[in-house]
């Protein structure tokens, strides 16, 4: 592994799903007698603060001025999607096992790759769209109650 793969996108998306895995067992762990919204909160604000410090201390702030209207409409319905998403996330991680929970969430790989195709007009050759089936059937084969 050169330095090219740790400035490729394949690394962060294995760093993603290493901390994506800890993310979910990290929540279970801890909304053990707390409400899932408010443990939600709590993560939020950690989130904040953490990636604040991140963008002083290595200079990558930005003028608000110099970020277009078209770039905040969409980033604030990212952050409102994201939002959505973590509320439901640790609601379904205190209702359900880990182990379920995260791989049916993870059912956002198909639909990503569904959105990127008929919104951003993104190709996917047959081997693809293979591994979009196999992920959808997997999702289903572990959700599937007898």
């Amino acid at each position: 592994m050169g330095s090219s793969f740790f400035s490729s996108w394949t690394f962060w998306a294995l760093l993603s799903a290493v901390f994506a895995a800890m993310t979910a067992i990290f929540g279970k762990i801890g909304i053990t007698g707390i409400n899932s919204d408010f443990a939600t909160f709590i993560r939020t604000i950690v989130v904040l603060v953490s990636l604040g410090l991140i963008v002083y201390a290595t200079g990558q702030y930005q003028s608000l001025g110099s970020i277009s209207t078209r770039s905040y409409v969409f980033l604030v319905l990212s952050g409102l999607a994201t939002g959505a998403s973590w509320l439901c996330y640790y609601r379904a991680l205190q209702l359900g096992q880990a182990s379920l929970v995260a791989p049916v969430d993870k059912l956002s790989v198909v639909i990503v790759a569904v959105l990127g195709v008929t919104l951003l007009g993104e190709k996917l050759d047959l081997r693809q769209w293979a591994g979009i089936s196999l992920i959808t059937a997997g999702v289903v084969l572990l959700a599937w109650r007898r």
